[in-house]
């Protein structure tokens, strides 16, 4: 299974109230289960039928290691991706973006379009602003809760 569609699917369970998730397809098996809430520090933590669970040990020295390096912080209000899919600037290709740096934009108004199974969902922005930052790139996959501007 490819990567990318586990981690969704990771993503995807963690987001929601199931608890569990089985998939068989012809590459083999995956079960996700999502674990009793966690404190507020720790990320979830999720067991995979194909891969044996870590001693504890081992799972408290690896999650330090796994963590990405941080990020700069950013000023401003972050807009999120509010569904996984393609991210799109306009309407079309060839087609004036949406958005650009510097420009206002009014609670409610369209800033991007994200394709989700083939259908092309107009995201409004949640509330006014000027866009300080675009951080996703035409065409680039968005993930649930994926930053993709900044409003000011």
């Amino acid at each position: 299974m490819d990567l990318r569609k586990l981690k969704t699917l990771i993503d995807l369970v963690s987001e929601s109230n199931v608890s569990e998730l089985e998939i068989t397809e012809a590459e083999g098996k995956v079960r996700i289960v999502k674990s009793a809430p966690p404190a507020m520090a720790a990320p979830p933590a999720y067991t995979l039928a194909a891969a044996p669970p870590l001693p504890p040990q081992a799972a408290a020295a690896a999650a330090p290691a796994a963590a990405a390096p941080a990020e700069p912080e950013i000023k401003g209000h972050v807009f999120k991706s509010p569904m996984v899919g393609t991210f799109y600037r306009a309407a079309s290709p060839g087609a004036k973006p949406f958005v650009e740096i510097g420009q206002v934009v009014k609670s409610g108004e369209p800033v991007c379009i994200v394709e989700a199974m083939k259908i092309l969902n107009e995201i409004e922005a949640d509330r006014a602003g000027t866009v300080t930052q675009i951080l996703a790139e035409n065409g680039q996959a968005v993930e649930y809760g994926q930053p993709l501007f900044v409003l000011e």
